[in-house]
Order: C-alpha cells, then sequence, then structure tokens
C-alpha cells in the first residue's frame, strides 16, 4: 500500500476534481478508464478499486490508497500532465501553489518507491468505436419510410449507448406506456424519449414525456432526442430546471464526425444544465471548434 495520508489524498480530490465530488478533471467514466488503460495500463474499473465507492473520485482515492508509491506517483504525474494540457487548451491562468503541492509529493512519493508494482491490475483490450460506421448508419435511417426509421433510431442509440459503456436498455413498455429505453451516465438513470419526424417538438410533447418521467422514481431523470430539433417557443414555454436535457440531431451528427464521445456530450449537456437551468444546449456551445 502507498504511504499516502488522508490528508494528502484530500489534497488530491482538490487539485484533481473537476468542481464537484466524484468527477475527475474533465474525464467521463470511459474517457477516466482510458486514461488509465493508455498512461498507466491501469483497469481502473477493478473490483479492487470500488471498494470505497464507484465514482471517478472514490475510484482514484482507493486505487492510490491501495498500490505502491511508485505506482502513485506515475499516476499522480500523468495526471499532472493531462491538467496542464487542459489549461493550455483553455487559456487559463495557471496555480503555483496547488502545482508546488503537487510536485512536492510526487518527489516524497518516487524517493519511496518500491522496484515493483504493488496491487496493480492490468487493463483488459481497449474497445475501438468506429466513429465512421455509425456516423454512416445515423445517415442512412434518414431515407428510410418513417415507421422503419423510428424503429431503426432506436436500435441505433441503443448500439451508440453501448458502444460508450451506458449500459442502455431497448424500449420496454410500462402499464400501457412506452419508454424508449434508458441507459446509465454519471451514476444516474435517464429514460428516453426519440423522435425523428418531419418537424421539431414543441412544449406539449416535452411536458408529456416529463409527465413520464412524475411517474418514476423522483432522482429519475430524462433525456429526449428530437432528431429536428426543437422550437424556440417550445423550450422557453417548456421552462427552466427540469430533469431533462435535450439532444438534436445536429447534436449526433457532430459528436460522431468530431469523434466526440456521446457520454462526453451528454455529461457537458448535464453540468450546463445544472449550471444554467437550460434544458438544451447545442454541441458548438459545449465543445467551441
Amino acid at each position: 500500500m502507498s504511504s499516502l495520508r488522508s490528508i494528502e489524498l484530500g489534497l488530491i480530490d482538490e487539485i484533481f476534481r473537476g468542481g464537484d465530488r466524484g468527477y475527475i478533471l474533465d474525464f467521463s467514466n470511459r474517457t477516466f478508464s482510458e486514461f488509465f488503460v493508455r498512461e498507466l495500463n491501469v483497469d481502473i474499473n477493478a473490483p479492487d478499486y470500488a471498494t470505497g465507492g464507484t465514482s471517478k473520485g472514490k475510484r482514484l482515492r482507493t486505487f492510490l490508497s491501495t498500490v505502491d508509491d511508485g505506482t502513485a506517483a506515475r499516476t499522480l504525474r500523468a495526471l499532472c500532465e493531462y491538467q496542464e494540457a487542459q489549461r493550455l487548451r483553455s487559456g487559463s491562468s495557471p496555480s503555483p501553489h496547488k502545482s508546488a503541492q503537487i510536485t512536492s509529493l510526487i518527489a516524497k512519493l518516487e524517493g519511496q518507491a518500491s522496484p515493483v508494482p504493488i496491487n496493480v491490475i492490468n487493463a483488459p483490450k481497449l474497445d475501438v468505436i468506429d466513429f465512421g460506421r455509425m456516423t454512416e448508419r445515423l445517415i442512412s435511417i434518414r431515407d428510410m419510410r418513417p415507421h422503419e426509421r423510428g424503429y431503426a433510431f432506436e436500435k441505433f442509440l441503443c448500439d451508440l449507448f453501448d458502444a460508450f459503456r451506458l449500459k442502455a436498455r431497448e424500449p420496454f413498455r410500462i402499464n400501457g406506456e412506452q419508454i424508449d429505453g434508458s441507459f446509465e451516465l454519471l451514476n444516474e438513470i435517464y429514460l428516453v424519449e426519440a423522435k425523428w419526424i418531419n418537424r421539431p417538438i414543441g412544449q406539449a410533447e416535452l411536458h408529456t414525456f416529463h409527465g413520464k418521467l412524475d411517474q418514476k422514481a423522483y432522482w429519475t431523470r430524462g433525456l429526449f432526442i428530437s432528431f429536428n430539433g426543437f422550437t424556440t417557443e417550445g423550450l422557453i414555454a417548456f421552462g427552466r430546471g427540469k430533469r431533462v436535457i435535450c439532444v438534436d440531431g445536429r447534436d449526433l451528427y457532430q459528436a460522431l464526425t468530431r469523434c466526440i464521445g456521446i457520454d462526453d456530450l451528454l455529461a457537458r449537456k448535464v453540468r450546463r444544465a445544472s449550471e444554467s437551468g437550460d434544458v438544451f444546449t447545442p454541441i458548438d456551445a459545449l465543445f467551441p471548434a
């Protein structure tokens, strides 16, 4: 086990968490896992690292407490490099005090490092996501007849969520009520409403979907996907501060062509909704070119 003390683990959490407990920098669950695979050849999703909780922050804390000092130092150094690259991209100012603290901590760990890694679980082979093939599937649905298009769109979304490890569930019916599926994001369950019709969605459909959520557990959230978007009037009338986030066809197409994970897109939309109350923020505002 590493020599990190509780106060030092608290410092690490403060430096690397992305503003909320459980978050680490700007990682989604998938990109957090991929970071550990690519940079450290570690399976951070292994059950051994979830004994203290399943959030990214808790997994990191358990991992750093479990492994040897050398592995902990390499992990912190890799996170520092990623954080610095993130800072340069955003143009934000550096924090010399925090940088000095983490540098000192890394030096301490490296000075006590074991020559052999301890309690390190090697990573499995990474799944490769074919963004080009997903884009082709999305475009091909456009030319189908309406009835076929609806089912094909639902199947496409289910496969898309599964590709990004969002634990998708196919459409199901409860007491005569059709739900177009569900998935899990950041340890929260989302019910899905998916529409591909020849007009933007208005307030009536949004209110109807929110009514379905009101009949479920209070922590249930919703994702409304409308390929042809939403009317401005409908979004205004629907209001702010709801348990729904919205995605349109341009969001999906741009995410796939720009190789942005659907998990990253949804996580950004969730955070923006939490900060602003807006149920729909277009992808360009979340991922500036």
